[in-house]
């Protein structure tokens, strides 16, 4: 490891998974100043393409990469970060830091939990994103003002999340799944519910405007995403779904009330709070 600013900083950093976060995340480090080396490990055609696009440097099997970095970074699929958190502890060097990308974190902290020893484990989301996926969609700026969720501290990872542009959030991993299935799951959900109520008029498109094309947006995003989320945070989802039912119920009661007036002012208020965030 090299010194930097009186921390010992990593020389050699391997992303498992370098499709959009893993690539972004390897194409932020660079532009952010990292000198060390950036090991892919994926299928033969994605380390391909990270290759021949300068996102990484060298391309490797899993207990390769693993035996000689500083820092593993799981930008995969939730399922195949269980999965791996498995694999990698015996190929780690003592202490070398494990974090991931995974949109869900209960189920992924209690698994490293469980299966690192050798290393350390610290789980992360960095809540950015698209709806295109593969390394050809990463970005340097993917992360640039957004929010990156860790579940405890470690001032090198840190140090780099706030490099790569983003605002750091502490959480533990059941509280993050609670926000996280309001902020983003919810309106997946409701992209998706409202994309296929409209499909079932078929004229409706023909005066489609900007309204439907920005609430469907994520409509756009493949399932294979969302599969493993729904199956690791159903009961939070489950409960952000009730919320807003019961929210769009009232909405529907009072819909020629002139209370409705009061409910889109605090709705208003809570929108620009969001933006400011």
């Amino acid at each position: 490891m090299s010194e930097e600013a009186g921390v010992k900083d990593w020389a050699a950093v391997s992303i498992a998974g370098v499709g959009l976060i893993g690539g972004s995340f390897a194409l932020a480090l660079r532009k952010a100043g990292f000198t060390g080396k950036i090991i892919g490990v994926s299928s033969p055609e994605t380390v391909r393409a990270a290759l021949d696009l300068g996102v990484i440097e060298e391309a490797l099997p899993l207990d390769e990469a693993a035996a000689q970095s500083d820092l593993i970074y799981l930008a995969q699929p939730i399922e195949t970060i269980l999965a791996t958190l498995g694999e990698l502890d015996a190929h780690v060097r003592p202490g070398t830091l494990i974090t991931d990308a995974g949109s869900t974190k209960t189920a992924i902290v209690a698994r490293a939990a469980k299966v690192i020893t050798r290393g350390r484990f610290i789980g992360g989301h960095p809540m950015a994103g698209k709806e295109t996926r593969g390394v050809q969609e990463a970005e340097a700026g993917l992360f640039r003002g957004r929010p990156y969720v860790l579940t405890s501290r470690d001032a090198l990872l840190e140090q780099w999340v706030e490099k790569i542009g983003a605002r750091i959030v502490i959480l533990d991993a059941e509280e993050h799944d609670r926000l996280v299935a309001l902020t983003s799951h919810l309106p997946q959900l409701i992209s998706t519910a409202l994309a296929a109520t409209i499909g079932e008029e078929p004229a409706a498109a023909q005066v489609a405007g900007p309204a439907a094309i920005d609430l469907t947006r994520l409509a756009l995003s493949p399932y294979e995403i969302w599969r493993d989320i729904f199956a690791t945070n159903s009961d939070s989802i489950d409960a952000a779904l009730g919320a807003f039912i019961k929210k769009l119920e009232h909405f529907r009661k009072i819909l020629r009330n002139p209370a409705i007036e009061q409910e889109f002012a605090q709705a208003a208020a809570s929108a620009q709070t969001l933006r400011r965030s």
